[in-house]
């Protein structure tokens, strides 16, 4: 098959062996690849009712038909496992350089089962599979890790790991890769943490099909160039994904205070233009990238000196803003901590923020806290429920599960300020004013996570008082952004440069020799989009309406100042737009999918789940 290896590897973790097996047309032919290929081998692979953190479940890695190819971004990886973070469908993905690298080694996907003795790291180098003691690893930060073996291994191998937080199984622990990317939501990492697996190190050296070579090539030049000629380039380039921050503050949507309002008077202390002018020492690309969204930083100051990679727009949102780190040294430091503890930094500055808040409130005390108080704005207590929580000591044990669980556990009211949807935290977006983003965290179905549905553009160039519309587009952003993640392509060229979409059924077609418009690419989207909400029906008891709601403080709270002020999205408004969604989606008004939508999808095999659940 042009544009696949050919192959899918398994590795039983439990009894220390692998295989490889060809990869079935089938799945190519009606789920293309990458998150495609994830979500119909969860529901195919992981038993029903599967503990998260147990033997049963499966992490898939799958990169795509374009994945390895001379294209713009063709370097990203899918990672999917039953989430720990919600109990459903979980998926992430990366950049970096390690997906090109595992096509290269003949796969398609890996499927990792079972539960290792001891811990381990998993070495793949073309079909020569092994499994290794990864003692001397355990305990190790994530970029340590990577470093050490690198040293142990060759510069060669791509490698993927895992930090304390994976390790001590923390919900919301993430794989890092390439010395600072990050497949960060839906606790994947402590799925590997639990089969003992520190890390996957790959290397491949064989080609990649195509079904007509000189037009793929063709085809690449005319795409990078065409990149390079955008408007946006020269401007969106230096500052990368950072370079948002004032625009999102400006509109009154940046998450402060852990979400307690919308706009941070500090914000320009760390933005994109203070990222740049005082600690960016250069820009880092991943595989075939021409728009280097990395900014590789040194943070230099009394008690500390390290480098990182970041702070990202999320990273800047989440752990400056919502915890009221007001300088980009001190959010850069931060950032440097979690990436090596291994946790995703949206969720850290999430739950972070809800502690901070929790303490301001007393709702945890002194004594919960080894005598301290939490603040606001110190970097100091960041670093230090961020170390608890990654090696579950005291508190941070009962953080370490995610603001849902936490909230649950605390009470006091804390559930209304738990910011939170399906047990998954909220990224970098504060909603109240801005229904599509609103709705479209609601409803993505990994929890709150704005890679979906980037809808907040639309709501500001729209009318943000506006409902009319607003299910629609985040519909369609919500078939159009996740194929990317099937194709396994980075989607920044078209959201930061405004690149074509007309270009990506071109190349499909090149490098698969397969016919797809883009509208009929758009329908194998739209259908894993079913399936997975199909696997979180079967997964979780009650997944329903209920699960797609909102934080109270959203629609209870409004904004108390900035540009929102006075804004809040009542529960008659969710309604509304809950209501419409379900219904443009083939929908019940409990958000399941209807027999005809099943059927219209090609997904006969979910009806005798779903079935019984429809009202």
């Amino acid at each position: 098959m042009n544009g696949y290896a050919g192959n899918i590897l398994r590795v039983d973790l439990t009894n220390r062996v692998s295989r490889i097996e060809p990869l079935p047309e089938e799945l190519a032919d009606n789920f293309i690849g990458g998150r495609g290929f994830v979500a119909k081998l969860m529901w195919d692979e992981i038993p029903a009712g599967a503990d998260p953190l147990g033997p049963d479940n499966k992490i898939i890695m799958a990169p795509g038909p374009l994945t390895g190819a001379f294209l713009p971004g063709a370097g990203k990886l899918e990672f999917g496992a039953k989430s720990p973070a919600s109990g459903g469908y979980g998926d992430s993905n990366v950049g970096g350089h390690i997906s090109p690298e595992i096509k290269q080694a003949g796969f398609d996907a890996i499927i990792i089962s079972g539960q290792a003795s001891t811990p381990v790291y998993l070495l793949i180098d073309d079909f020569n599979v092994a499994i290794h003691e990864a003692g001397h690893l355990w305990g190790k930060g994530a970029i340590e890790t990577e470093t050490a073996l690198k040293h142990e291994l060759g510069e060669q191998y791509q490698i993927c790991t895992i930090g304390p937080a994976g390790e001590n199984k923390v919900l919301f622990a993430c794989i890092s890769h390439d010395f600072g990317r990050q497949a960060g939501r839906t606790g994947i990492a402590a799925v590997m943490g639990s089969k003992n697996l520190k890390a996957i190190a790959v290397h491949g050296t064989k080609g990649i099909p195509l079904a007509d070579p000189e037009a793929t090539l063709a085809k690449g030049k005319e795409m990078f160039a065409a990149c390079f000629a955008k408007p946006g380039f020269e401007e969106w380039t230096p500052q990368g994904t950072a370079g948002v921050t004032d625009w999102v503050n400006e509109v009154g949507a940046f998450p402060t205070r852990n979400f307690q309002t919308s706009y941070f008077p500090q914000h320009k202390n760390i933005n994109g233009e203070a990222l740049v002018s005082k600690i960016k020492v250069t820009d880092k690309a991943c595989f075939a990238c021409p728009i280097p969204c990395g900014k590789y930083s040194r943070v230099k100051r009394p008690g500390y000196d390290v480098y990182v990679e970041g702070p990202e727009y999320e990273t800047i949102a989440l752990i400056g803003g919502n915890t009221e780190i007001d300088n980009i040294e001190d959010c850069a430091f931060a950032n440097y901590i979690v990436d090596e503890l291994g946790l995703d930094s949206i969720s850290a500055g999430n739950v972070i923020g809800f502690a901070m808040e929790c303490s301001q409130k007393g709702i945890i005390t002194a004594e919960d806290l080894e005598g301290r108080t939490l603040n606001f704005g110190s970097v100091d207590d960041f670093v230090w429920v961020a170390e608890a929580i990654a090696h579950r000591r005291g508190i941070g044990a009962i953080l370490a599960d995610g603001v849902k669980r936490a909230a649950a556990q605390f009470g006091q009211g804390s559930e209304r300020f738990a910011i939170h949807v399906k047990g998954v935290e909220w990224t970098g977006y504060e909603a109240r004013y801005a229904p599509a983003m609103m709705l479209s965290y609601m409803t993505a179905d990994v929890g709150a996570h704005h890679n979906r549905s980037w809808a907040i553009t639309f709501d500001v160039a729209s009318g943000r008082d506006k409902l009319e519309g607003k299910a629609k587009r985040v519909i369609e952003l919500q078939h159009i952004r996740p194929l990317f993640d099937m194709l396994c392509l980075c989607r920044l060229q078209w959201v930061e440069l405004g690149f074509e979409l007309d270009w990506y059924p071109q190349i499909f077609q090149a490098v698969t020799g397969k016919t797809q418009s883009f509208a009929e690419l758009l329908k194998f989207s739209e259908r894993v989009w079913n399936l997975t909400r199909a696997y979180s029906l079967r997964e979780i008891p009650g997944f329903g309406r209920d699960f797609d709601y909102p934080p109270r403080r959203f629609m209870e709270e409004p904004i108390p100042d900035g540009p929102a002020a006075g804004k809040v999205m009542p529960r008659e408004v969710i309604d509304r737009l809950l209501d419409e969604y379900y219904e443009l989606r083939g929908w019940d008004q409990r958000g399941i999918p209807s027999r005809a939508k099943v059927a219209e999808m090609g997904l006969d095999f979910v009806e005798g789940v779903i079935a019984p659940l429809r009202s």
